[in-house]
């Protein structure tokens, strides 16, 4: 991604998390809780973390625009014996083959992140179905994966992008803490971001960017904080409950009892 593009990039983002703050203040005036087919108040919700007993968390990666640093972060998580969770776009596919089945032979997740990385909130049904289906077709015949996991571009989403996600086999993914890596301020506010992050709890799926500037230098550093906080690091197919759920209004996924 060059300069002028990785710039929407963050302004998309700007404007989706504050997409985001407002749709959940407003949720917080129905019902605390809303069922998986979002048939108590009509507000599908993305999982943003997960309510468990163990204290787990999720690092994930989005991929979406080069891979500078990708071998310094597998090469990190393989040392430290982590499995975690990539989200990747059609085109960083295309772009980087070889990476996704490396990806894929050391254990991590695969996960779809559209094809294009544009807001899939403005896409008719049929577009939504094309962009999911695109790069999950691409990762397929490199790898044999039949990917389950989705995260909306930017974060971005409404009732019909998660339908339709669910439709074409997908649980939607967020995040409920930002390394905020995609500001390119340094190591340290990533390692802070995080780990003096208020949301940050058992269950918490944390955000972070395999392509930006500071994310590799970052990471070990921020895995050993996190151990010393007592957590322990899974992939998301792995915290996650497949079924018998349901969603607080945070996005919070809550076994039903």
């Amino acid at each position: 991604m060059d300069g002028d593009s990785k710039k929407r990039w963050i302004t998309c983002m700007k404007a989706a998390a504050l997409c985001a703050l407002v749709i959940a203040g407003a949720c917080r005036y129905t019902s605390k809780y809303v069922s998986v087919s979002g048939n108590r108040n009509g507000n599908e919700i993305p999982v943003c973390s997960v309510e468990t007993d163990k204290k787990e968390v999720a690092l994930t990666f989005d991929a979406t625009w080069g891979n500078k640093g990708m071998q310094e972060i597998l090469d990190i998580l393989r040392k430290h014996n982590i499995r975690s969770t990539f989200f990747l776009t059609g085109d960083w596919v295309e772009k980087y083959p070889a990476d996704v089945k490396e990806i894929w032979r050391e254990g991590h997740d695969l996960g779809n992140h559209s094809e294009q990385h544009k807001n899939m909130t403005q896409f008719s049904e049929k577009e939504k179905t094309q962009e999911l289906l695109k790069v999950h077709e691409k990762v397929k015949a490199l790898t044999g994966v039949e990917m389950k996991l989705f995260r909306p571009p930017y974060g971005a989403y409404d009732n019909k992008v998660i339908l339709n996600a669910k439709e074409n086999g997908y649980y939607t993914i967020n995040w409920d803490v930002d390394s905020q890596d995609w500001k390119d301020y340094g190591k340290d506010r990533i390692i802070s971001s995080v780990l003096e992050h208020p949301e940050l709890k058992k269950g918490s799926i944390i955000l972070l960017h395999s392509g930006a500037k500071y994310t590799a230098e970052a990471l070990e550093p921020l895995i050993c904080g996190l151990r010393e906080k007592g957590y322990r690091i899974v992939p998301v197919s792995q915290m996650i409950y497949k079924e018998h759920y349901h969603m607080d209004v945070d996005g919070r996924q809550v076994k039903d009892k």
